[in-house]
């Protein structure tokens, strides 16, 4: 089906569904014809490695996915702004639509496209869909944002939530389609190199199997999520941050998921619930407070004594040969799988700024270059939390020591041995992949030796308490 009506151009980013797509349902509600776009612009050409190459399969599940309504996703390099202005000269679409960003570098880049798009009388306009409470709605009793995520939680817990928009069964398409570069063009595959070829066999890729996922998660790990979220080695977790960070399942469609399932009497939904929310938290913090992508969210540790050249210890940290099995464990799995455990992250992201007491934005930059479902508000939150130097309404520094959550977490020693070969006498295909996987240039084999601790764990622990005093009394 075809139309002559002046088209509407759709600006996908990360948003790779049908369902719970605000912008996509009023566009097929109106009849007109429906242009998809998807641009590799300004932002996205300064993503990492592993999000490129993530990027390249969502592109390609999706483009399918449009094909099978008749439509098709067309793509164009260069700056948002002059693509989407001359894609609009070329196809004479008068409204070009697209779901809110909202981390500094999406909102100036957006700002700019919207400022000139409607300089010449075209319909530019932003649809929520990316969360689900836009981030000025939500605001304390005084009026501000929240700083601390339980009372925002407690504000949220009973707000009603919009239902899930259906996807569409067709799609108008254009008198004639625009011309269209190729997504091997774009060359997003590049820099993962070797890497590539074992990451695809750990991504859920594409509207379907995230929804899958999702039913495969309420369907048995939800009951025990509360108590067994933590086990790095268990199947305890939904997996679902790969597919919200790049939009292949919406925020409603988990919510009130996982809301009718708490409502059932499943044990875990109401902490799963809660999680969904540290997601929001995490755009409400960057939204109102842009500068925890880059900077200190607490000035005062503008004091701390962290050190920001990438030594010996920080490649040793990011190669999983610091010497510390769960540490290298979590960091092989990033390399591997493209995702880290939570509760690892954590656990990796206190050794590297307290026991080695390096600057969070190491950290922030290698997990950009590593993570499937790298998020940038979820990324800078999780990072200065664990640092220290965020929010958190924790009355002391916490310093995780990586041996007892090991002993708490890992007893039987599962998840190490699934992922650090060094260790075991015969290592599985993940591990093993970690030395397929990683860079030529690093010269690691399972054969070399496993590595002495790169600091005594005591002493790292000491240095970073006697550290943080010695901030105090010069703040």
């Amino acid at each position: 089906m075809s139309g002559t009506a002046s088209p509407i151009i759709l600006w996908f980013r990360r948003d790779f569904r049908l369902a719970d797509h605000a912008a996509l349902s009023e566009a097929a509600r109106s009849g007109r014809p429906i242009i998809p776009v998807f641009i590799l612009d300004e932002v996205v050409e300064t993503y990492g490695a592993a999000a490129k190459w993530r990027l390249n399969e969502a592109l390609r599940v999706f483009g399918d996915r449009l094909k099978s309504l008749g439509s098709k996703l067309v793509l164009r390099r260069g700056g948002a702004k002059n693509v989407l202005g001359a894609l609009a000269s070329e196809t004479g679409a008068t409204a070009i639509w697209w779901t809110r960003a909202y981390d500094p570098d999406a909102i100036k880049r957006d700002k700019a496209v919207k400022t000139s798009l409607t300089s010449t009388g075209r319909d530019a306009r932003s649809f929520p869909g990316h969360l689900l409470f836009e981030p000025w709605a939500i605001k304390t009793k005084q009026g501000g944002f929240f700083k601390v995520y339980s009372p925002m939680w407690r504000a949220v817990r009973g707000r009603p939530v919009d239902s899930a928009k259906i996807a569409p069964k067709t799609l108008v398409s254009p008198y004639s389609w625009p011309e269209n570069v190729s997504l091997e063009s774009l060359q997003l595959r590049t820099a993962m190199n070797r890497g590539a070829d074992v990451l695809v066999r750990h991504a859920c890729v594409g509207e379907t199997r995230a929804l899958d996922r999702l039913g495969h998660f309420l369907d048995g790990p939800i009951v025990d999520y509360k108590e067994r979220r933590d086990f790095p080695a268990e199947e305890a977790t939904s997996r679902l941050s790969e597919n919200l960070a790049w939009g292949e399942i919406g925020p409603r469609t988990v919510w009130h998921a996982g809301l009718q399932a708490m409502n059932e009497g499943r044990q875990g939904a109401e902490h799963f619930l809660k999680e969904l929310v540290w997601r929001e938290f995490s755009y409400h913090l960057v939204y109102n407070s842009p500068e925890i992508v880059t900077c200190n969210w607490r000035p005062n540790w503008n004091n701390f004594p962290w050190q920001e050249n990438s030594d010996d210890t920080v490649w040793r940290w990011k190669m999983g040969r610091t010497g510390v099995p769960i540490v290298d464990a979590a960091m092989r799995q990033l390399y591997v799988t493209g995702y880290m455990h939570n509760r690892c992250r954590m656990i990796a992201g206190s050794y590297l700024t307290k026991h080695l007491l390096k600057h969070w934005r190491i950290g922030q930059s290698w997990f950009e270059e590593c993570l499937v479902d790298w998020d940038p508000a979820a990324n800078a939150m999780g990072w200065q939390w664990v640092a220290g130097s965020g929010p958190d309404a924790a009355p002391f520094f916490r310093i995780f020591n990586p041996q007892t959550q090991a002993e708490k977490f890992d007893v039987e020693k599962r998840y190490i041995s699934n992922f650090v070969a060094e260790l075991v006498n015969e290592p599985g295909r993940d591990a093993l992949d970690f030395f397929q996987a990683c860079p030529r240039s690093w010269n690691l084999t399972p054969d070399c030796p496993y590595p002495e601790p790169i600091i005594d764990l005591g002493e790292g622990r000491r240095r970073a308490l006697a550290a943080y005093e010695k901030m105090k009394l010069n703040t």
